[in-house]
């Protein structure tokens, strides 16, 4: 029979796409399955806001008859409104080592965003920029933090047979609670005894206005980076909704210069390490061992999600606000009893943020790849 690619039609479809990486991570142990639950609602347009601003179709790549590979291709008229380059997207690329299987899949997604006009094909990105991105490049020997890729090793050759090529490197930071250099230290101090600037902690009993300050900040502060699209009200809401079923609003820090919030620092638990081993199941038993592995054991370390400095304080006189704000994580997460975090991502050519990460004693451990090619 071959293999052939089909588009996902119906329920039956859709838990056979959500259950193929199963197949392929069977020999690759730090893969930390997603929870299928929340998965199955981002799949959907009633559950996920991404589709208000985007046309997706999902697809399932079957060798004589069982379903072996998947993707996603997008086509985010948000994106195309903000950069008009006739870039399409795909996504939540699974495949075993077969170049005929990846091949047949990133053809039925870029047939598909070529028939909608787009001239080029580019991701990973599950399902935007601002969503999972690229594929792991380097650092395959420990698991991935919440809301960052993973994948077998071969993928980028099965990617570059298959005619992509690099279009961006995204990089992920190691920082273990160690001292930073003198120099750093310095500049942290002489900002926090400024009378001007407050860090305060986001304000849980406020949430959803404080969830209105971090994107207002994250949509200004990334607008000129590249492939970056405008989070929209209505999805920095879910993310909101999302990140409260797991914040600890101890690791949430906006800073404010003379009453005005300046930057926002938001980092995150690790669920993917209270989830390992769940097989992607809350039910019957796996919500009691999310339950425990949360509140009693604890979560050992976290990811920051999002940092960023509004363009009016990124001048000299304000020049240490990001070593402040990653000063008092470090601060705030060695006391809550966290061994380490993950500073994630960076662009590989944002080259003042790595500078000051790399200053702050913070090491980059992970390597992920975006790649793309013109659609045919």
């Amino acid at each position: 029979m071959g293999i052939a690619v089909t588009e996902v039609s119906g329920p039956r479809e859709l838990t056979e796409f959500i259950n193929v990486p199963y197949s392929v991570y069977a020999r690759w142990g730090n893969w930390v399955p997603p929870l299928k639950r929340f998965q199955r609602r981002d799949l959907s347009a009633d559950g996920n806001p991404f589709f208000r601003h985007a046309d997706v179709r999902l697809f399932v790549a079957r060798e004589n008859g069982r379903a072996v590979g998947r993707i996603s291709a997008q086509v985010d008229w948000e994106h195309n409104r903000w950069h008009n380059d006739g870039t399409g997207f795909f996504g939540f690329f699974e495949s075993p080592d077969n170049p005929e299987v990846a091949a047949a899949l990133t053809s039925a997604a870029g047939g598909w965003l070529k028939e909608r006009g787009m001239e080029r094909i580019r991701g990973p990105l599950s399902f935007s920029i601002n969503g999972e991105s690229g594929v792991l490049l380097e650092g395959f020997d420990s698991p991935p933090q919440i809301q960052m890729p993973y994948n077998p090793p071969y993928y980028p050759a099965l990617l570059e047979a298959d005619g992509f090529h690099k279009a961006k490197d995204l990089y992920a930071w190691l920082y273990e609670w160690t001292r930073p250099p003198e120099k750093a230290r310095q500049s942290v101090e002489r900002i926090r005894r400024r009378p001007d600037v407050l860090i305060r902690t986001v304000d849980m009993g406020n949430f959803n206005a404080e969830i209105r300050t971090i994107l207002d900040i994250f949509n200004e502060a990334w607008a000129e980076n590249w492939g970056f699209v405008p989070m929209t009200g209505e999805e920095g809401q879910r993310m909101g909704d999302d990140l409260k079923l797991i914040a600890d609003p101890n690791i949430a820090v906006i800073v404010e210069v003379e009453g005005r919030a300046a930057g926002v620092i938001l980092a995150v638990p690790n669920l993917n390490e209270a989830i390992r081993g769940l097989k992607g199941n809350l039910f019957p038993l796996g919500f009691l061992k999310l339950l425990w592995r949360v509140k009693a054991r604890r979560v050992k370390n976290g990811r920051v999600l999002i940092m960023g400095v509004r363009k009016e304080y990124r001048t000299r006189e304000y020049a240490a606000l990001t070593y402040l704000m990653i000063d008092e994580i470090i601060r705030r997460g060695r006391a809550r009893g966290y061994h380490w975090a993950e500073l994630s991502w960076t662009l590989e050519d944002n080259y003042a943020t790595n500078n000051i990460l790399a200053k702050m004693g913070c090491q980059r451990y992970k390597t992920y790849r975006i790649y793309e090619k013109e659609t045919l």
